[in-house]
């Protein structure tokens, strides 16, 4: 016999005998998992499960107006992003910037790259206000995001933005991406 043979049947009586072995362990009740954490409820799993597809799948009921957004920026967004969202510690919410550079040095705004306008609410929803992620209500959300598409002169100021509506904003860069997947959306 070979000595590859040899080996590849050693290896198949090997796997066989430990596979027996936890057969075994387990009829004993020696195969019983740790102990340790908790079995995770749906409940639990949908608390995280809030992706925002494109299409408005999963967007929360709500709807929002610049108005009331303006107020909400100025609160919980000036102290990072600016007065009105132009610009402060970190980048600008609101600018009519083009698209300058490549790679992750370009000015990336919400304006000038951002395809939909549901990935907006997503990130603030997800994200903001930092370092306090997921403290926005639903309705602050949609508040925001409001104010900031009518700032960058995407929507009109006296637009609502609620989950028929947002998905229908047609982003000024949504045509300059190419979707991977696009089976997958």
């Amino acid at each position: 016999m070979s000595m590859s043979k040899s080996l590849t049947l050693s290896a198949v009586v090997a796997i066989g005998l430990s596979g027996a072995a936890l057969a075994a362990d387990a009829k004993n009740g020696l195969g019983q998992p740790p102990g340790l954490g908790q079995p995770i409820t749906e409940s639990d799993i949908k608390a995280w499960d809030i992706t925002i597809l494109p299409d408005g799948t999963n967007l929360p009921a709500g709807r929002g107006t610049a108005a009331a957004g303006a107020k909400i920026v100025a609160e919980k967004c000036a102290p990072c992003h600016g007065e009105g969202a132009k610009g402060g510690k970190n980048a600008a919410l609101i600018s009519d910037e083009p698209l300058k550079g490549r790679g992750i040095e370009a000015n990336k705004t919400i304006k000038n790259f951002w395809a939909n306008a549901t990935t907006l609410y997503d990130y603030i929803r997800r994200a903001m206000p930092w370092p306090s992620p997921r403290t926005l209500s639903d309705q602050e959300v949609y508040d925001i995001v409001a104010f900031l598409l009518a700032g960058n002169k995407i929507i009109d100021e006296n637009a609502v933005m609620d989950a028929k509506t947002l998905p229908q904003v047609k982003m000024p860069n949504r045509d300059n991406f190419i979707i991977k997947f696009p089976d997958r959306i």
